[in-house]
């Protein structure tokens, strides 16, 4: 059954500390930590980093301490290793966890791949929340997008790169993914052009982040098509999706609603894959935080 929320109004940042934890080779990952209260990992995505998810943090943070882990490649947190795969982001996020003692996970995109996976790995995981997690019902698929990927950044095309990417997640707004490939390659550059003499804040750079698709595109082929092993997942699991989001996401929560043994979904009217995300960067974090707050409590 899906479940319709209201959407409460934004939030601000509140201030967080900076930590370290190790994982099993070594690697340290860093993590923030906002807030009071049970503990609850927060796993980012694709193209993004624990900033993009401060103001959800901060509209969490009265009830639960939140911990927003920089996924390798980002931050302060160590570089991606040579054998990269699946088991790599459960040993950084079992350090985290081992770190902190939090006991539920919210993971996002690629991140909730990370996340369903790891409540089979992980016995103390209590809940399981995740945000369209991008499993692909024909597994050849992303490994033909993160083959045209690699070719294009090769060559140093980084826009050519990140127009693929976007364009096999079927992300961007419609128009977007109307115009012609000359255009969007054209109009990206100069978004990276305009990124690189400006600056991006606190934001992790779109050129420093396009090679971190690599390793997503690759965990994404690595676990399309392996849904039904989270039918032995014993934690409680919130699946989340926004009603404006890609039909290909909406298939991979219909597919995890009719696997998984423990449960819920909620739609959030209005949203789309970024919902999650800051404002600045075309979020709804209090929406989503109002959806976890209820099911984490």
């Amino acid at each position: 059954m899906t479940v319709r929320l209201d959407q409460p109004s934004a939030t601000v940042q509140q201030p967080y500390e900076s930590r370290l934890a190790t994982s099993a080779d070594g690697t340290e990952i860093a993590y923030r930590e906002v807030g009071r209260g049970p503990g609850v990992v927060i796993v980012h995505g694709t193209m993004s980093s624990a900033h993009n998810h401060m103001e959800l943090a901060s509209g969490l943070g009265d009830v639960f301490t939140i911990y927003i882990p920089d996924r390798r490649g980002r931050g302060l947190s160590g570089p991606y290793p040579s054998g990269y795969s699946i088991a790599t982001e459960l040993e950084d996020l079992a350090a985290v966890v081992s770190k902190t003692g939090a006991r539920d996970l919210f993971g996002v995109s690629s991140g909730g791949i990370i996340a369903l996976q790891a409540a089979l790995a992980m016995p103390t995981i209590r809940k399981v929340a995740v945000y369209e997690p991008p499993f692909f019902r024909d597994p050849s698929r992303p490994a033909e997008l993160l083959e045209r990927f690699d070719e294009e950044l090769g060559q140093g095309r980084v826009a050519a790169a990140l127009i693929t990417a976007m364009k096999g997640a079927e992300m961007g707004p419609p128009i977007f993914n109307a115009m012609p490939r000359w255009l969007t390659e054209r109009l990206t550059k100069l978004m990276l052009s305009r990124e690189d003499k400006s600056g991006s804040g606190n934001y992790v750079p779109m050129r420093g982040l396009a090679p971190t698709l690599h390793y997503d595109f690759q965990l994404v082929a690595e676990m399309s098509g392996t849904l039904e092993m989270f039918a032995a997942i014993p934690a409680d699991v919130l699946l989340l999706g926004g009603a404006r989001s890609p039909a290909f996401l909406k298939s991979a929560l219909d597919d995890l609603e009719r696997i998984l043994p423990r449960v819920t979904r909620v739609e959030l009217p209005g949203l789309d894959h970024a919902a999650s995300w800051n404002e600045d960067r075309g979020g709804r974090p209090r929406a989503v935080a109002h959806a976890l707050r209820a099911f984490f409590t």
